[in-house]
């Protein structure tokens, strides 16, 4: 099997992996994620989505949340809160020793690469994980007049400001991190996880150099749509769409990636809208798209990897 790249946010694309995981081989499959919501706190460098998808595939994710380490507690917090400290971003105390050893490893000079890579290797995750860049980027969402950073859009304020627009500061002299661009240029397909194509793919595509090495690519770009039935499955890509002036559906995320996409994988709920996306020039397959368990991730990591 040749090489499979796969874009990743946080929890959908934390799903649909671990079932790829179970069709590639570890060696065939590089992640490149989104670190366009990383941010400090309490002067921890933190990585939302790098981090979920970590735990996941080293099998310690928390299974109902889809984020954070199973079975953790909170006594740190809980003293951070009694010493009158913010606590509104819920890391509990095994995610905090993770984020302590991220970093310890920056500040003793290693880069974001090197740190995720060393952090892959001590959590047993055998799959290469590499963040879109190693440079200060922050993904910013935009509501009328104020600015707020995106954990705290979607954590502190529970994404309940309109979002009128989306910035991504930094991404325009951010550089790919090493192997991002060669992985895209020798892959023989790319997988375009169901992340949140505003917020999570979006800052990805806005590395220069990315966009146009999917544009370039000889392997096959397959998508899978995070929009079922109009509504995001998770989170709030449906009305972040919908206020930014982009249709809400299958069909306006394959809009989206249009110029480098070449199959998407839509949920049955769609199949209406199959003709519509195949007359912008992409290939469509419907199938079940919403993944419960293992065993849904599994069937559509099949679908996915037997797109043509």
């Amino acid at each position: 099997m040749g090489l499979v790249v796969a874009l990743a946010g946080g929890v959908g694309a934390a799903k649909l992996l671990r079932g790829l995981v179970h069709v590639v081989p570890p060696e065939d499959l590089v992640i490149i994620g989104n670190v366009g919501d990383d941010f400090d706190f309490h002067g921890l460098h933190v990585s939302p989505d790098l981090d979920i998808v970590m735990y996941t595939l080293a099998g310690i994710v928390e299974p109902t949340r889809g984020w954070g380490v199973e079975d953790d507690t909170l006594n740190c917090l809980s003293m951070l809160q009694r010493l009158g400290f913010e606590t509104w971003f819920k890391l509990g105390d095994k995610d905090v020793a993770v984020q302590m050893v991220r970093t310890d490893l920056l500040r003793s000079g290693a880069s974001l690469s090197d740190a995720v890579r060393e952090l892959c290797r001590l959590l047993g995750v055998k799959t290469r994980l590499i963040p879109m860049t190693n440079d200060h980027v922050r993904t910013m969402v935009v509501s009328g007049y104020t600015r707020l950073g995106f954990q705290e859009y979607f954590v502190k304020r529970r994404a309940a400001d309109e979002v009128t627009g989306v910035l991504f500061e930094g991404c325009d002299v951010a550089r790919p991190a090493p192997d991002v661009i060669e992985s895209i240029d020798r892959a023989e397909r790319v997988v375009v996880c169901p992340s949140n194509p505003i917020l999570s793919i979006n800052p990805i595509l806005a590395i220069p150099g990315i966009r146009d090495a999917l544009k370039k690519t000889k392997g096959l770009v397959v998508g899978v749509s995070p929009i079922v039935g109009g509504k995001a499955i998770k989170g709030p890509a449906d009305r972040i769409m919908s206020s930014l002036g982009i249709e809400a559906s299958a069909h306006g995320v394959a809009k989206l990636y249009e110029d480098f996409l070449d199959h998407i994988i839509i949920d049955r709920a769609d199949a209406d809208l199959e003709t519509r996306i195949k007359e912008l020039g992409i290939r469509a397959s419907v199938t079940d798209t919403i993944m419960k368990n293992v065993e849904n991730a599994v069937s559509l990591a099949v679908k996915v990897m037997d797109a043509k």
